[in-house]
């Protein structure tokens, strides 16, 4: 005769093994609850159709968050950003109701598009593609008629190329204008930017979200690279010797001397 403790002790484990197998099977059993998702590469500002998306029971209890169930809800809206097969489609990834598509359709709320014409170096080399993060530069001159560059903006993300809102990294193309993503006021010091110098686009690290505090650079920090900037005389103080140099010169041999005006 079995002794109470081990039939006590069988229960028990019975019990855990029938615990830990539903948890298991629920886990990879459809929980009943429906999702709709991606089945066809949807680009940014088009409407969504219905061949694109279907709903399926998504496995597990993690169901996302203000997901969509019914393929209806979701067919004929226009996707703010780039969607790819396999992903839930959410709220946050769809412009507002009744928005008809196009590059209006994906600016976020408080934000504008400012497109700027560039030539394949200034678009460095075809490779800012919509999507990726860019620095603006100005190269132009100051009051002093001084030349400088400086960077005005920076991680600007590009919103378009030419006409297209998609791009493919592996194939770069060279463009005729940019498409930038910007704040009012950034737009305003950009339009002002474009006006006073040649604008220049310089490629960063989409990650990067640090900003650049730059005194800009000027002819003598090229002229003059290991100089200091303190000991470079001023365009007005160089135009002050060089007036103090003109005049008569007294020349005797091989000796030469500046005498003052008669």
């Amino acid at each position: 005769m079995k002794s109470p403790v081990f039939v006590a002790i069988a229960l028990i484990l019975g019990a855990i093994a029938a615990f830990l197998a539903a948890s298991w099977m629920s886990d990879v059993q459809p929980s009943g609850t429906k999702v709709v998702i991606v089945t066809q590469q949807i680009e940014a500002g088009k409407s969504i159709t219905a061949d694109q998306v279907k709903s399926i029971d998504w496995p597990g209890s993690d169901v996302p968050q203000n997901s969509f169930s019914n393929t209806v809800d979701v067919v004929d809206r226009v996707a703010r950003m780039p969607l790819i097969p396999g992903e839930p489609v959410l709220p946050g990834k769809l412009a507002p109701e009744g928005s008809t598509g196009g590059l209006s359709s994906i600016i976020p709320d408080g934000k504008r598009a400012i497109t700027v014409r560039v030539n394949e170096v200034v678009a460095v080399a075809g490779f800012a593609l919509p999507g990726s993060y860019v620095d603006v530069l100005v190269n132009g001159k100051d009051t002093r008629k001084q030349k400088f560059s400086r960077t005005v903006l920076s991680r600007v993300k590009v919103l378009a190329v030419d006409q297209v809102t998609t791009g493919d990294p592996d194939k770069p193309k060279v463009v005729n204008a940019v498409t930038l993503e910007l704040t009012p006021q950034e737009s305003e010091k950009l339009d002002l930017a474009r006006n006073i110098g040649k604008l220049s686009l310089v490629l960063r690290n989409e990650l990067d979200t640090s900003t650049v505090n730059s005194s800009g650079a000027r002819l003598p920090d090229i002229v003059y690279p290991h100089s200091d900037r303190s000991a470079i005389p001023a365009p007005a103080a160089e135009a002050n010797l060089c007036l103090r140099n003109t005049g008569p010169e007294e020349i005797r041999g091989t000796s030469r001397k500046h005498v003052a005006n008669p």
